[in-house]
């Protein structure tokens, strides 16, 4: 079975809280930034800052002198269990898979060295060291996103969508998705939409609802 079968399929997955363990980039904020992301987290909660405008802020107030410590530490975080064979599942049907982070490509591409070659694209925020600070690359900005993930996910010629995300980043490529893995917050963000989706703990989880679910599907289709 291939992705044919389904016409073009491409599964978009966040990057933290989801392939990683733990939210990278809060680790990150709250080791470098110290008493930080707290006061952020609640004016986004509020709705009285964006993504874009709180999230960019913090990341520029990060010395680039220290960028290669940020680095080392998320290379030493945990990547969530089952994403190798994850990965293995895709590629034998022939399935791309697309990182789209909100946060830093380098920290991405650090963490998922081993697996660069096994990607077939990673959007992310890039940003300039050659300053004092860390500057923002804004080039997959939306008006309230850093990376404005429904937008990039369109620019993908699919004929089916899959996603998987954790949060808040992800409710916006999550609502134009075929079939959406969520865990919480997002879950219960699509819950009060009345969004279908499916729960998952790790990627085995996912690997084993997603083989199920085109297995259904070429059945409907067949």
């Amino acid at each position: 079975m291939t992705g044919a079968t389904h016409g073009r399929i491409f599964v978009f997955t966040d990057f933290d809280g989801t392939i990683t363990a733990t939210e990278s980039l809060e680790a990150v904020f709250r080791k470098f930034l110290p008493g930080r992301w707290e006061p952020v987290k609640e004016e986004l909660r509020a709705g009285r800052t964006t993504l874009r405008e709180g999230v960019s802020g913090l990341i520029e107030s990060i010395p680039s002198a220290r960028y290669p410590e940020v680095l080392r530490f998320v290379s030493e975080m945990p990547i969530r269990g089952g994403f190798d064979d994850f990965l293995s599942f895709l590629e034998e049907r022939e399935i791309p898979l697309i990182i789209v982070s909100g946060g830093i490509r380098g920290m991405v591409e650090v963490k998922l060295r081993d697996y660069l070659h096994r990607l077939h694209a990673i959007i992310a925020v890039d940003v300039d060291t050659n300053g004092a600070f860390l500057k923002v690359d804004h080039r997959y900005a939306g008006e309230t996103e850093l990376v404005d993930k429904r937008r990039v996910i369109d620019g993908f010629n699919a004929d089916t969508r899959v996603v998987i995300g954790d949060g808040i980043t992800d409710y916006n490529m999550a609502q134009h998705a075929e079939l959406v893995f969520a865990r919480q917050p997002l879950a219960g963000f699509l819950e009060g939409l009345g969004i279908a989706y499916r729960n998952w703990e790790d990627f085995l989880d996912v690997k084993s609802q997603m083989e199920k679910w085109l297995v259904s599907e070429s059945n409907i289709i067949g």
